[in-house]
């Protein structure tokens, strides 16, 4: 494996992971896509969570559904209800929500998530959104 480094944000990072992390959401986005074109907007969020696994299964991706996210707290590992919708390839975590709009708080959701798992890669979809486009958020640790 060639393991060639880059900085960015002041730590050093490996390409290849970038790289795959990319590809992941990039295939994560395409099934999102697919299951809005069937759907649409307005249905409940563990709609669009089923749908959007049949698709990533489609796709021979590794998901985990309603992981749970435990919080370490002086090193004391905590059960505090944290689960995230989806974890895809252990790199990606998948926040879905059928909502009127995206709000800060959905974000700091997402971002909490990210510093609690190992993953670096998270993607907010909210398919409550006449194009799915803009229901899109893709954040990176």
């Amino acid at each position: 494996m060639n393991f060639s480094t880059t900085r960015e944000h002041g730590s050093l990072e490996n390409t290849e992971i970038t790289e795959k992390g990319n590809e992941i959401t990039g295939e994560i986005i395409g099934a999102a896509i697919e299951v809005h074109r069937n759907l649409g907007p307005g249905l409940l969020e563990s709609a669009y969570e089923s749908c959007l696994l049949y698709e990533l299964r489609l796709r021979k991706l590794k998901i985990e559904t309603q992981k749970e996210i435990p919080v370490f707290y002086k090193e004391v590992m905590l059960d505090c209800g944290y689960r995230a919708d989806l974890i895809v390839e252990n790199k990606v975590i998948v926040e879905i929500k059928a909502i009127v709009n995206i709000t800060a708080i959905h974000d700091a959701q997402l971002l909490s998530y990210l510093k609690l798992s190992n993953c670096r890669y998270g993607l907010l979809i909210n398919f409550n959104v006449k194009l799915l486009r803009e229901g899109i958020r893709r954040i990176k640790l």
